[in-house]
């Protein structure tokens, strides 16, 4: 990362990289001249390769772009992404929302045993990367959006919202897989999550403080944890990865119906 565009002697720079690291494939500079706590900008020069690196990952390949988010540990992300897989219960009818989606990983995943995919990301280049990626895996049935979570999912269930003929909501998801950054779901969100009932919710967490703030709410909305699984990302850290499945609650909080009957000079209250 630079403040400036240029780079004197970027040649040479190159060719020492790569004398002492032949491995790799692409050098790119990130410019950033804002005096802010960013630590990323907005414009990017390739110097070298293509501009982005390529991984394989659960047999399928990525295309990972500069700014695109993806795990660093490909042995653990595999248990990580698919122990969510598993969560989430898939049979080849349900439709699934991605949230925080990056390039795709855990959507192309999912696409492989639902109907259908909608994934969401706020970085523009990472959902390019992720509609890219669905084509070179041959994934028909997964649909990016770019934008803030809590504002695209909430935005699209309110414009689709519609009833098939058979009353089913068409765009109310079996299933609802979040993979937030560090500080956890926005609150709109986890209203959002509520309002669209799925019958499962899969917290895919890098921070035990915000996952167990999130669950809190969820828990008191209408669901319960039922399994909870962490995944050990960084050796000889403190940091873990944890996934958790929640269920809906047959009959919500809200629903229950407080009861007085009267006998004679005795009240019985039930709930």
């Amino acid at each position: 990362m630079l403040a400036s565009p240029i780079l004197p002697s970027k040649n040479d720079f190159v060719k020492a990289l790569l004398t002492l690291h032949p491995e790799i494939t692409t050098v790119v500079i990130n410019v950033n001249n804002r005096n802010t706590s960013m630590v990323l900008g907005d414009k990017e020069h390739v110097i070298y390769g293509k501009g982005y690196i390529e991984d394989e990952l659960c047999g399928k390949r990525f295309r990972i772009s500069p700014q695109s988010f993806y795990q660093v540990n490909p042995v653990q992300t595999e248990v990580l992404y698919g122990t969510a897989l598993e969560y989430a219960g898939l049979t080849g009818k349900e439709t699934v929302w991605d949230v925080y989606c990056g390039i795709g990983t855990i959507s192309l995943f999912l696409a492989q045993k639902a109907q259908k995919v909608y994934g969401v990301e706020i970085v523009p280049q990472a959902i390019e990367d992720a509609k890219h990626n669905a084509e070179i895996n041959e994934i028909t049935n997964a649909e990016f959006f770019v934008g803030k979570a809590e504002e695209v999912v909430t935005a699209f269930y309110e414009s689709r919202k519609a009833d098939d003929g058979t009353g089913h909501n068409m765009t109310r998801p079996d299933v609802i897989v979040v993979d937030p950054p560090r500080k956890g779901c926005d609150e709109k969100l986890l209203d959002t999550i509520v309002t669209m009932s799925p019958q499962r919710v899969v917290y895919v967490s890098c921070d035990s403080a915000t996952l167990a703030r999130d669950l809190k709410v969820l828990s008191e909305r209408g669901y319960k944890i039922v399994k909870v699984q962490p995944v050990d990302q960084f050796a000889n850290t403190v940091h873990v990865e944890t996934v958790v499945l929640l269920s809906q609650l047959k009959q919500k909080p809200d629903d229950y119906i407080n009861v007085t009957i009267e006998f004679d000079d005795m009240d019985i209250t039930s709930a």
